[in-house]
């Protein structure tokens, strides 16, 4: 009996060392994936024309992403936020992507002078008028995405929204921050060219760039398909771009886990955020 027990103190002490080993083993192989650096995949919506195939990519590689949803018009003859698109949206959210607002109408910054602020929609019912939005007005825009998500989703958009064309001025990131959300940039190497005329920016061209200048901390923008460009980005840079970063050493995560936005996600729900109410 005792032979017994020593027997088996013996093998469960081995189970516990080479338990060990694994864990250290799985710990260094992390370290040395992440050699490179973490890089965060950005996509805004656009035509929607690389849209599955975009996911498709993401999911092969095991890579989450972060979204930003506006209401465009996609090659399917519909936009990117009608209920047509939802299960689209529920396979990426369970794939545990994070997803902020676009502004609903793809509205761009035109001028600031004073407490006037000028917008220009590109989409909706205000399409290619200038309009004057107020704190309250620019809040609103920015909730349409996240309520429309949430609506086919059944999870919260998170606390980000990013502009487009990336134009902010103090007071439109003023009243985002009112309202709940914090501005997304990108970095100058994470421009990744796919809204860049392919004639003049040939796909080969943007990959070696991608390639040669991206760093670790870098926040990466693209689209799930432009209309302009006539050889899409999506596959013939997606793909070998991931690659040649993972092999590089980069590990890639979403801004939830930025640095820079890990702790807003810890602010109030969008929900119960207001203009007023965060003065």
């Amino acid at each position: 009996m005792g032979r017994f027990l020593t027997r088996i103190s013996a093998m469960l002490a081995l189970t516990m060392a080479l338990a060990g080993m694994s864990a250290n083993t799985a710990s260094a192989a992390g370290a040395a994936a992440c050699r490179a650096g973490t890089l965060y995949l950005t996509f805004d919506t656009g035509s929607m024309s690389q849209a599955e195939l975009i996911a498709r990519t993401l999911r092969r590689h095991h890579i989450r992403a972060t979204f930003f949803l506006a209401n465009e018009p996609t090659i399917n003859h519909d936009s990117s936020l009608d209920p047509a698109w939802a299960p689209y949206w529920k396979a990426l959210a369970a794939d545990g992507h994070v997803f902020g607002t676009h502004t609903f109408d793809h509205v761009y910054l035109r001028s600031v002078r004073g407490d006037k602020v000028t917008m220009r929609p590109q989409f909706g019912a205000q399409a290619g008028k200038d309009v004057t939005m107020t704190a309250n007005a620019f809040c609103t825009e920015l909730r349409r995405s996240a309520q429309a998500f949430q609506s086919m989703t059944g999870q919260p958009m998170a606390p980000l929204w990013r502009a487009p064309g990336g134009r902010t001025a103090p007071q439109t990131l003023a009243w985002a921050g009112q309202c709940g959300f914090r501005h997304v940039d990108w970095a100058p190497a994470g421009f990744l060219g796919d809204e860049l005329s392919s004639e003049k920016f040939p796909n080969q061209a943007l990959l070696d760039r991608a390639l040669r200048d991206l760093r670790d901390g870098d926040i990466t923008m693209a689209h799930l398909g432009i209309w302009s460009r006539k050889d899409p980005w999506a596959p013939a840079v997606l793909e070998p771009l991931l690659t040649g970063l993972e092999q590089k050493g980069f590990c890639f995560a979403t801004l939830r886990e930025h640095p820079r936005y890990r702790d807003w996600f810890q602010a109030p729900t969008l929900q119960s955020s207001s203009p007023e109410g965060r003065r």
